[in-house]
């Protein structure tokens, strides 16, 4: 088959992210089956505006996030359009590439990891938050499902987002996430934990991962927990990266806090094995990757009630899921940490279910999603 894939980053783009490991464990499964790949993206600094990744042709137009999904179907109506057997269409933050309404010979799929519907408030600044999240994203997610192409996602939490916006659930198919480059620890005994009770802050401090909200949650779980220190990675280069450290800088436990910044994927895997439970308070996700990732490594997760995270968790069984304040995060904190029995049955739980999660499960899934299996 020869196969069309938009989306705003090749796995290339300095900021991509886990959609962009999801789309190249994909594409390289169906080239390594003898498919042809087609990606349409968009450009970075001096990337060439045509490159071959092993076998994946790439096609980068523009360069502005904001522009690349005009340029981009512009480009696709004058150079792409019917000229493939499959059509798929990832949508990144709710701003649909509408191909899917102008493909006649192409069978046409829709992509969604998440609406992103949310992030405009967190991440643009008002009003035209407001602009992005009660107008734009509803209307360019309506029209997109005008399109009637069925639609792959990762959760059933995003399902339901999109039936809310017109996708039928019947024409959603769901397609499991995988671990990228890191395989779950072979025994839970042979991990070696930090010697003090740890908690694990890991990503690109952004305000839509509320970053800060870690922090005051360790602070308050420390006043039950008198031993507890915190590990803190991720960039920090944004406005709100600075405001999280200088948070910490002023906290009375700043002490216990370490910041590590940007670390390596070693140093991220031995952070995830050492560290006794990992936070994630995003505001929403497709699937909270990072939770699947600890649980490898033998650390569970606390985190907030959002589309994405409490797919990747079952709660009181894998993790323990929370309100969405800094509060409730500190007494999921105390309670995983104060019940060593709790403790070790959420750690198996979250082991065992993490040894499913692969990208072998994902690609087959994928296939029969779009009728190649």
């Amino acid at each position: 088959m020869n196969i069309l894939w938009i989306t705003w980053k090749d796995y290339l783009h300095p900021g991509a992210g886990g959609a962009e490991v999801v789309a190249r464990h994909l594409t390289s499964r169906l080239l390594g089956e003898g498919h042809q790949v087609t990606m349409l993206t968009c450009g970075y600094g001096s990337a060439a505006t045509t490159d071959n990744l092993d076998g994946l042709r790439v096609i980068r137009v523009g360069s502005s996030r904001y522009l690349h999904p005009l340029q981009a179907l512009r480009y696709y109506a004058r150079h792409l359009k019917n000229s493939f057997d499959i059509l798929i269409e990832e949508v990144n933050g709710a701003a649909p590439y509408f191909s899917v309404l102008l493909e006649r010979r192409a069978k046409k799929f829709l992509l969604y990891h998440q609406l992103g519907r949310k992030n405009w408030l967190y991440e643009v600044p008002k009003p035209f938050s407001y602009l992005g999240y009660w107008l734009l994203a509803p209307a360019a997610t309506r029209l997109a499902s005008l399109s009637g192409a069925p639609v792959i996602t990762v959760s059933d939490s995003t399902r339901q987002v999109l039936a809310r916006h017109g996708f039928t659930p019947e024409r959603t198919a769901i397609i499991s996430e995988g671990l990228d480059d890191i395989e779950p620890v072979t025994d839970l005994q042979s991990i070696t934990k930090f010697d003090r009770p740890t908690v694990l802050s890991i990503g690109a401090m952004r305000p839509m991962k509320r970053t800060l909200d870690h922090i005051k949650a360790f602070e308050a779980a420390k006043k039950q927990l008198p031993d507890l220190q915190m590990k803190l990675a991720g960039s920090s280069s944004n406005a709100y990266g600075k405001k999280v450290l200088a948070y910490a800088a002023a906290s009375p436990y700043v002490s216990d806090i370490e910041y590590l910044g940007r670390v390596s994927d070693r140093q991220k895997w031995e952070l995830m094995q050492r560290s006794h439970v990992i936070l994630q308070t995003a505001i929403e996700e497709g699937w909270g990757l990072t939770i699947t990732e600890a649980a490898s490594q033998g650390t569970p997760a606390v985190a907030y009630n959002v589309d994405g995270l409490r797919d990747s968790i079952r709660n009181m069984e894998t993790g323990i899921i929370t309100s969405h304040t800094p509060a409730a995060l500190a007494d999921g904190i105390v309670q995983l940490l104060g019940d060593p029995t709790l403790y070790r049955q959420l750690r198996q739980a979250g082991w065992e279910w993490s040894k499913q999660i692969t990208f072998d499960r994902s690609y087959q899934d994928f296939k029969q999603a779009i009728g190649l299996s």
